[in-house]
């Protein structure tokens, strides 16, 4: 008897917090963020956006890193981080018994979590920038002083413009938009002189 949708999105919030506690904030408020967005949105976006980032959560010698990202917009990382976290995520559902189809379009939405490309992944896609814009951005900033992952302040302030002007959905737009501003204020007081 496959578990009900509701049961399984809380066993995964779970499951994130207890295994990638660094990131939880930012997926637990992805998903808050796509609730309001976009509060009837289907079950598979609803789990994408929750666990995109989860393959953050497995070290391993496979793991894409910061260091190997070329620029934020950066093809080649975003999609071994994409295709990484689709792995263990589908594997979690599966060990859940989820319905292989679900799996199938979970995996999928994380794929192309960076890029979105359709109207369900785009939802997956801007959750995952407001969230950033929210939770994620200070600690990029404090980055900047030691370059650590290679990130001066040009690229932190290229990625905060990326993850923003991504977003396609216009109801999550308007949301990011103040987030956005707050952002790009913090990290202009905080470029190095």
């Amino acid at each position: 008897q496959p578990k009900r949708m509701s049961t399984l999105q809380d066993e995964a919030r779970a499951w994130v917090i207890a295994k990638h506690p660094g990131q939880s904030e930012h997926l637990l408020r992805a998903e808050f963020w796509l609730n309001q967005f976009a509060p009837d949105a289907d079950p598979t976006v609803q789990m994408a956006t929750l666990t995109h980032d989860m393959e953050r959560a497995f070290p391993g010698d496979d793991a894409p890193t910061q260091q190997h990202m070329v620029r934020p917009t950066d093809t080649t990382y975003n999609l071994a981080h994409g295709k990484r976290s689709a792995r263990f995520v589908s594997e979690w559902l599966t060990q859940q018994g989820a319905d292989p189809t679900f799996v199938d379009v979970v995996s999928d939405l994380i794929v192309v979590h960076e890029y979105g490309g359709w109207p369900e992944a785009d939802l997956v896609q801007a959750a995952d920038s407001v969230s950033f814009l929210e939770v994620n951005v200070q600690k990029f900033i404090d980055w900047i002083p030691t370059a650590q992952f290679g990130w001066s302040y040009e690229r932190t302030m290229t990625k905060f413009i990326w993850m923003y002007e991504r977003i396609t959905v216009s109801a999550a737009k308007k949301l990011a938009t103040p987030l956005f501003e707050t952002a790009v204020n913090r990290i202009q007081r905080a470029k190095p002189k």
